[in-house]
């Protein structure tokens, strides 16, 4: 897609606002500095999404091609020899916030695997592209919305940022069952699926599987483990500095809002695409910004504390299917 020729910032903002709703209404809670740093994330982040998802129809070789240019612009912005709007908007948020090379180059480790068909047979081995799709980017907007305290508090902080961000993608694809099926993929973990009786080639074929019994009965168990990853989530965000706190939990709170909209349409994600109603999204965020975040960083554990099957664990992968 081509975007209207404006400055660095604002090209980046566009993107953001585009494709990102829940994130676009949450980015008014932060200070504009803040706020252009994460534009240049999502903007970034964006793109190479983008890049991959044209492969059920596109030629992966080129796409592979179109892949490593992306990597090499990113190589270059990091080296501080961006050139583009994004990347120099990228640079400039490096710089400004010390975001990691280690995070961004996770994050396009993770979105090539798109490029192969997916299949991920347990609940562990989806975890672990969660991590590189998703947790990268809480790792990246952690830097960039900043956390109060020493570096003691930062690590503690990313610890509940990449459980979130497992939390996120995997509301991602509970949503868009469907879609991804049409373009011959299928997240959901064959272990996991099998669970409930249902086999991989169900999901991608059968259209009909979204209204019996048995995949209600799989999304309210997969739904419950997305739950489980956010109320993990929720107390590390109240590490972060206060002026970005209350984007943080709209961003979270707005995404866990999806699962309740997968429920009101009966789970079937494959003929429907669960959405927050402008209303609902307008609400959420009037009740974060009369209310705030929540507890004070000097009572929170040091890592996040899941609830899973009558255990409590601190990793996201430890959820045994």
């Amino acid at each position: 897609m081509i975007y209207p020729a404006m400055n660095d910032a604002r090209h980046c903002e566009a993107i953001t606002r585009l494709h990102a709703r829940t994130f676009a209404v949450a980015s008014r809670f932060l200070p504009a500095r803040k706020r252009r740093g994460a534009f240049a994330v999502y903007a970034f982040c964006r793109i190479a999404d983008d890049i991959v998802d044209r492969g059920a129809t596109g030629d992966r070789e080129t796409l592979r091609r179109e892949l490593a240019g992306y990597m090499s612009g990113l190589h270059e912005a990091i080296e501080g020899r961006p050139e583009g709007p994004v990347y120099r908007e990228l640079s400039w948020t490096i710089k400004e916030f010390g975001v990691p090379a280690s995070a961004l180059l996770e994050l396009m480790g993770g979105v090539a695997v798109d490029l192969a068909p997916a299949h991920y047979a347990t609940w562990a081995e989806l975890t672990a592209y969660c991590e590189g799709v998703a947790s990268s980017v809480g790792e990246m907007c952690t830097y960039v919305f900043g956390v109060s305290g020493n570096e003691d508090a930062r690590q503690r902080a990313l610890r509940f940022a990449r459980t979130l961000g497992v939390a996120l993608q995997h509301t991602n694809i509970l949503r868009d069952v469907g879609e991804d099926a049409m373009r011959g993929r299928c997240y959901l973990p064959a272990a996991s699926l099998a669970a409930f009786g249902i086999s991989t080639q169900e999901v991608l074929h059968n259209r009909a599987l979204g209204q019996q019994d048995r995949w209600k009965a799989f999304m309210k168990h997969e739904i419950a483990r997305a739950r489980a990853l956010y109320d993990a989530a929720a107390p590390g965000l109240s590490l972060l500095e206060p002026d970005a706190q209350r984007c943080a939990r709209a961003c979270a709170d707005g995404y866990a809002e999806i699962l309740s909209a997968i429920e009101s349409i009966d789970y079937d994600s494959f003929t429907t695409r669960a959405r927050v109603g402008t209303w609902a999204r307008g609400r959420l965020m009037w009740s974060i910004w009369r209310n705030g975040t929540a507890l004070p960083s000097n009572v929170l554990p040091t890592e996040p504390v899941i609830q899973w099957q009558g255990k409590t664990i601190s990793r996201p992968e430890e959820m045994a299917s």
